[in-house]
């Protein structure tokens, strides 16, 4: 209580990164509070690293994966370019997995960015007070699942028959895992890979670290997460689209 007799709101309290990746699976609101002033810069490097690290020892569980993907890749490659002979096809593969990691790494820091911009500007809508910096936060932490996810990942594969590991969605929690890669549509496939249980669990992240941080409803914090869900959605179907 102030020395005007109103009631105070307590500071959050203060915890260093790796209490932040602790208390993300379960006080996330502790989290988003603690960093609502738009702390992310060391949050998102050590992320980052974390994941390049784990694709980089995980690769030997997950090289069926990798071999199915690059051999429907390179046969859809030819049926639009007859010239490209097998030993392009061969450098360009051993060129994707020397760069896999690093280029995952990149890609995982461009997607928190534009998460974060687009949840930014989803939540003005609602007159959300989070800042920029501070979307970009709640998007680094909601990604922090993503490194379970890898050794998830990795773990199913080591124990599945290597014919069985024929596409990415092999060892996802999404309807695509059940889809022949082969004979499905795309686009079905990329909306199947949506309803993932760790993309849900981000966006689900996502909506807390809005309602802590923006000062929204609950019911707003939640339209906006579906709205940056659909939004999130927009990309691997246009590339279906695009390449189915």
């Amino acid at each position: 209580m102030g020395s005007n007799g109103e009631l105070v709101e307590p500071a959050p309290s203060k915890a260093g990164l790796w209490e932040d990746f602790v208390d993300i699976f379960y006080v996330p609101s502790s989290v988003f509070a603690r960093r609502a002033n738009g702390q992310f810069g060391l949050a998102l490097l050590f992320l980052v690293l974390a994941c390049v690290l784990l694709v980089f020892l995980t690769k030997g569980a997950m090289q069926p994966i990798m071999d199915a993907e690059f051999a429907r890749q390179g046969a859809a490659a030819m049926r639009k370019n007859p010239n490209i002979s097998a030993d392009q096809l061969a450098s360009s593969r051993h060129l994707f997995e020397t760069v896999a990691p690093f280029f995952f790494g990149i890609g995982l820091a461009i997607s928190v960015f534009l998460t974060g911009l687009v949840l930014w500007l989803v939540s003005k809508l609602f007159d959300a007070k989070a800042s920029v910096a501070a979307a970009i936060m709640i998007a680094t932490y909601a990604e922090v699942p993503r490194i379970v996810q890898l050794l998830v990942n990795a773990a199913q594969a080591l124990f599945m028959s290597p014919e069985k590991l024929n596409a990415v969605n092999s060892v996802g929690f999404n309807p695509a895992r059940f889809m022949d890669p082969d004979h499905t549509s795309a686009v079905a496939i990329a909306l199947a890979g949506r309803f993932d249980l760790f993309v849900i669990w981000i966006t689900v992240l996502l909506g807390i670290g809005i309602y802590v941080v923006g000062k929204v409803t609950k019911q707003q914090a939640a339209i906006i997460a579906v709205i940056v869900f659909v939004l999130g959605s927009l990309p691997s179907i246009l590339s279906a689209l695009r390449n189915g």
